[in-house]
């Protein structure tokens, strides 16, 4: 009887892009021992043409780059649809809330400063992998349709009216969250441990700067997305 050869695991891909040596091999050593496939690049130019050769699963990105900047390569990298969905972790020394504002409004999932913990940024991955794969944990409804507006969970697609918006990981599973949760508001720390779960509350402005892009993106249908002033988020139907 033939011996069966068990099936090798698929490692996913992480791009880590950055012009400081140390910080690459730092950032190798911690995600390589985390059991991750670790491509790197040095410049925004560079990094565009892995990420659009290569489709990692997940990018760590640093704002100050040779060539292409950090918040130019991400813009560019959600205008295209091949990648637009991939999560993209920035990386940065700038700790103004002003970058990181501007960073999430670009279309970053999450951010870290430097100097940073290598321990924490693997946590951080692991969860937007797992969240990217899982909208919802133990989700028991796997389509919710209103007027204009279907999510698809298992397949992770949103459409108003029969048209597919393109939204990020953390987008989808934010109204997820809302749209399973309908009526009920929900607040802006408790978004956070069940969007992006966060053990210790970060920046509750994370929030809000993933909300007004998901409405943009939402167009007419960011009617059912209602801000309750001083708490939160809730999903509204008409």
């Amino acid at each position: 009887m033939a011996r069966m050869v068990p099936r090798a695991r698929v490692m996913p891909k992480i791009l880590v892009v950055d012009d400081e040596p140390d910080a690459i091999e730092l950032i190798k050593f911690h995600l390589k021992g985390a059991g991750y496939d670790v491509l790197t690049a040095v410049d925004g130019d560079e990094a565009l043409k892995k990420a659009r050769s290569l489709l990692p699963d997940l990018i760590v990105l640093d704002l100050m780059l040779p060539e292409v900047d950090g918040l130019e390569v991400c813009k560019i990298l959600r205008r295209d649809q091949r990648i637009s969905a991939t999560p993209i972790l920035m990386l940065t020394a700038k700790a103004a809330e002003i970058d990181r504002v501007l960073g999430l409004e670009l279309g970053a999932d999450d951010y870290v400063t430097k100097p940073f913990s290598p321990r924490e940024l693997v946590l951080r991955i692991k969860k937007m992998l797992r969240n990217g794969q899982a909208p919802v944990a133990a989700a028991k409804q796997e389509e919710i349709t209103l007027k204009e507006l279907s999510l698809d969970i298992p397949r992770h697609q949103a459409m108003v009216k029969g048209r597919t918006i393109d939204l990020t990981a953390t987008e989808f599973r934010l109204l997820t969250v809302l749209a399973q949760r309908r009526g009920r508001v929900q607040s802006r720390e408790q978004l956070l441990q069940d969007v992006w779960e966060y053990d210790n509350l970060i920046d509750t402005r994370t929030v809000d700067t993933h909300m007004r892009r998901l409405r943009e993106k939402l167009g007419t249908a960011a009617k059912y997305l209602d801000t309750v002033r001083g708490v939160g988020y809730r999903f509204i139907e008409e």
